[in-house]
């Protein structure tokens, strides 16, 4: 169901005025497809969810999952994984620490691939990994590392090309099993990752669009893939400002394939791809 441009603003203000929530910088088109998507699922028009929304404070918290939530995968982009193992984690590899946060990790999928990278590179238990989102759901979700087998079958296929495979030397290869790293049951349709993972990381709520740096550190690396493709470019330029004073000297910013950064702010950083080192 089609929403207008005067729709999308009386939805934002109103969750102004009464949530935390705050979608104005959100890109036109993102914000319009995903309330589009709410008012079909729900079955309402735009006036009809904004009443509900005001009258019903479990339904607006439901709202702004439906809105925010978002999808990954183990090793997705396999070549942004190949250029870490390879190229930039052996770096660190002298380091007595690591510290490393995934801003807006959704089910925590690209933090558990990270956590299995460091552990084939022995750099597995200095590290200290945090992963933020603003979906509370999905963090839970995170937290268990429990995801559908079938949905995911190329899970399987990242695994193998980044953990057994060297796209570098076609002769290497690791005979690693996923049972090293997960329990996959067909039958229940689910690949579970091992508690020696799931216990690893921080996951904790997080608002890019409201909040800085919660951690009173700085990191090594920040991984923000996908998320602020859908924020507009002021909201952009505030996080990647942010983000930039939460690094180490020389430290990482990884950001998702269709995601730069511009202006400004990319002076302060040497690209490679969509890998950003800090000046």
């Amino acid at each position: 169901m089609p929403v207008s441009s005067e729709d999308v603003l009386l939805f934002v203000k109103t969750l102004n005025e009464i949530s935390n929530y705050d979608f104005t910088d959100y890109s036109d088109k993102s914000i319009t497809r995903r309330i589009e998507k709410v008012v079909s699922d729900n079955g309402l028009d735009i006036k009809s969810l904004i009443d509900r929304i005001n009258k019903d404070s479990m339904f607006l918290e439901k709202i702004i999952r439906d809105i925010t939530v978002n999808t990954t995968e183990l090793f997705r982009d396999p070549k942004i994984w190949h250029i870490l193992r390879y190229n930039i984690l052996p770096k660190f590899k002298e380091k007595k620490s690591l510290s490393i946060w995934h801003a807006g990790c959704s089910a925590g999928q690209e933090v558990y691939s990270m956590l299995m990278l460091l552990n084939e590179l022995d750099m597995f238990d200095k590290a200290t990994v945090y992963g933020t989102d603003i979906n509370t759901d999905i963090i839970e979700d995170a937290k268990k590392g429990v995801y559908k087998y079938r949905f995911n079958l190329d899970y399987l296929d990242n695994f193998n090309k980044i953990i057994r495979e060297n796209p570098f030397n076609l002769d290497e290869y690791r005979d690693i099993p996923y049972s090293k790293y997960m329990n996959i049951n067909k039958i229940q349709d689910k690949i579970s990752i091992l508690p020696f993972l799931t216990e690893k990381p921080e996951f904790s709520k997080h608002d890019l669009v409201k909040e800085d740096n919660i951690f009173n550190t700085k990191f090594d690396f920040i991984i923000c893939r996908n998320v602020l493709i859908y924020f507009n470019t002021r909201l952009q330029d505030r996080i990647f400002e942010m983000f930039y004073n939460s690094l180490k000297e020389g430290a990482y910013l990884v950001i998702g394939l269709h995601e730069s950064i511009l202006g400004s702010i990319s002076e302060k950083f040497i690209k490679n791809g969509t890998i950003y080192q800090k000046k």
